[in-house]
C-alpha cells in the first residue's frame, strides 16, 4: 500500500509538471511589457547591450532582477495562463544579487513603467549616485499601476527634490524606501492615503520641517516608521501613538523638541523605540516604559532628559539594549537594573551625573557585550571579575569615574581593570570584608559577640 502511495505521488507531480511545461510554454510576454523593460534597462545603463544579450522572451531568459509571475486568464475558455513583469530591480548588490548594474548617466522616466501594469516591486541601488535627477514623478501612472506594492531607493545621493505631489496613485504601497539621497521638503499630507503601508523609511535624508499630526492618523497597518537622520522640527505627534501594529520606531537624530509622547505607552506591540538625539529636555526618562513589555530596545541618548533613573524594569526582562548615554541623569544606578534586566546585551549610561557604587547584581550580566558607564562621578569598589572583564575587553568603559577603585588580583589579571586605582581598605565597604566567605552561622549573646570579634581581627588581619 505504501509503494502504491508513493508511486501515485510521483505519477501526480510528474503529471503536474508536463501539464505545467505545456501551459508555460504556450505563453509569452507581452511586447508592449518586453519593450518597456528594454527601455528601463537602457535608461538604467546604457553601456550595455541589453537586447542583443537577452533577445528571448524576457520571461525565459532575463537579467537577475527582471522577474516575472504567472497568472491565470479567467476570460480564456481554455483557462490560460499569461506573462507578466512583477519585480524590476537594479543595481549591483552581492554576487547573491547581481542586478543590472548601473552606470553615471543613469536616468529613470516612470512613463516607461505604463505598459507593466503587474509591476509590484520596483528597486535600486546606489544607481543615481552622479548625474543629478529630480525625484521620480509617478503620479501619471494610470490606475493600474497603483498594484505597485514596494518601492525602494537605497544610496542613491544625486536624487534631489522634494515627494510633494510624486506618489499619488500608489495607494497598494505596502513598502517606501527611500535613504541616503538628497530628497528634501516636508513628508507630503497625501501620504496619510497611502493606508496600505506597512514600512515608511526615509532615513538620511534632507527632509525638513514639522510633521503634521494627520499624516499618520490613517496608517494604521504601519510597522517600521523610520524618518532618522534628517532635519524634523517640532513635536513629535501623538498620532503615532494610534498605529498599534508598530514594531521599530526611529527618530533619532533629528530636531524634535517638547515631550516625549505619552501615549507610545498604548503600542504594545513596539520592540524598538530610539529617540536619540533630538532636543527633548527635562521630561526625565519616561515612566510609562515600564508598561511597555515587548520592548527589546530603546534608545534615548542624546537629550537632556534629567531626573534620576526611575524604578521601571521588573517587567522589562527581555530588553536587550538601553541607551541612556548624555541625558543629564543624576543620582544612584538603581540595583533592580542589575537584577531584571537578565539579557541585556549593550548598557550606555555614560556622560551623566550619575553617583553611588555600580550594582553588585551588574557584574552577574552574563549576556552584556558592551558596558559604558565611563565619565559620571561613581565611586567604590567596582564588582566585575577578571573573567567578566576580559570577555567584554574594550566594551568595559569605566574610565572618567575617578572614584572608582579595583581589587589588586583583578588589576593583575585584565587590562581594563587595570587602568583604574587599586582599593584600599576604607574603600571596601566593612560588611562586604565581614561577611565574604564566612559561614559563620546566627548565634545570639556572647556567642555571636564573640564570633563577630574574629572576623574584625581577621578582617585587621588581611
Amino acid at each position: 500500500m505504501a509503494q502504491f502511495t508513493l508511486t501515485f505521488i510521483i505519477f501526480c507531480i510528474l503529471t503536474f509538471s508536463l501539464m505545467s511545461n505545456s501551459v508555460i510554454s504556450q505563453t509569452t510576454l507581452d511586447s508592449a511589457e518586453q519593450e518597456s523593460v528594454y527601455r528601463v534597462l537602457e535608461s538604467i545603463n546604457s553601456d550595455i547591450p541589453w537586447r542583443t544579450l537577452f533577445p528571448d522572451d524576457l520571461c525565459i531568459s532575463a537579467p537577475h532582477g527582471v522577474v516575472c509571475d504567472y497568472f491565470s486568464d479567467s476570460a480564456a475558455a481554455d483557462n490560460s495562463f499569461t506573462t507578466h513583469i512583477t519585480e524590476l530591480s537594479f543595481g549591483f548588490v552581492s554576487d547573491y544579487s547581481p542586478n543590472p548594474p548601473c552606470n553615471a548617466n543613469s536616468t529613470l522616466d516612470p512613463s516607461l513603467l505604463s505598459p507593466l501594469s503587474h509591476l509590484k516591486k520596483l528597486f535600486f541601488y546606489k544607481c543615481f549616485s552622479q548625474k543629478e535627477i529630480p525625484f521620480p514623478d509617478f503620479s501619471p501612472l494610470s490606475i493600474q499601476n497603483s498594484i505597485l506594492e514596494e518601492l525602494v531607493f537605497i544610496e542613491n545621493p544625486a536624487l534631489f527634490g522634494s515627494l510633494s505631489g510624486k506618489l499619488n496613485n500608489l495607494t497598494s504601497l505596502r513598502k517606501l524606501v527611500l535613504t541616503g539621497t538628497n530628497v528634501s521638503g516636508t513628508i507630503p499630507g497625501e501620504f496619510g492615503e497611502l493606508v496600505n503601508l506597512e514600512q515608511l523609511t526615509l532615513s538620511r535624508n534632507k527632509f525638513g520641517g514639522e510633521i503634521s499630526a494627520s499624516i499618520f492618523k490613517n496608517i494604521i497597518k504601519l510597522k517600521v516608521l523610520d524618518l532618522s537622520e534628517n532635519g524634523f522640527k517640532g513635536i513629535v505627534p501623538e498620532s503615532i501613538g494610534n498605529m498599534t501594529e508598530l514594531l521599530k520606531i526611529d527618530l533619532s537624530f533629528n530636531e524634535f523638541s517638547g515631550k516625549i509622547p505619552e501615549n507610545l505607552k498604548g503600542l504594545k506591540n513596539l520592540e524598538f523605540l530610539d529617540l536619540g538625539y533630538n532636543h527633548f529636555a527635562n521630561c526625565g526618562v519616561p515612566l510609562f516604559l515600564g508598561e511597555m513589555s515587548s520592548l527589546k530596545e530603546v534608545y534615548l541618548s542624546g537629550n537632556f532628559l534629567g531626573g534620576q533613573i526611575p524604578e521601571i524594569w521588573e517587567r522589562l526582562g527581555g530588553i536587550l539594549g538601553i541607551g541612556l548615554s548624555r541625558t543629564g541623569l543624576i543620582g544612584n544606578i538603581p540595583a533592580s537594573m542589575g537584577v531584571y534586566l537578565r539579557n541585556v546585551c549593550y548598557l550606555g549610561l555614560d556622560n551623566n551625573k550619575l553617583e553611588g557604587i555600580v550594582p553588585e547584581a551588574f557584574g552577574a550580566l552574563e549576556f552584556v557585550s558592551e558596558l559604558n558607564l565611563e565619565n559620571n562621578i561613581l565611586s567604590g569598589r567596582v564588582p566585575f571579575s577578571s573573567v567578566f572583564a576580559s570577555k567584554l575587553g574594550k566594551k568595559l568603559k569605566l574610565e572618567g569615574n575617578p572614584d572608582l577603585c579595583v581589587d589588586s588580583d583583578s588589576a593583575k589579571a585584565s587590562s581594563t581593570l587595570g587602568k583604574l586605582k587599586l582599593c584600599n581598605r576604607t574603600e571596601i565597604p566593612k560588611f562586604a570584608l565581614l561577611y565574604r566567605g564566612s559561614s559563620c552561622p546566627r548565634v545570639h549573646g556572647s556567642y555571636a559577640l564573640m564570633c563577630i570579634g574574629i572576623l574584625i581581627f581577621l578582617r585587621d588581619l588581611f
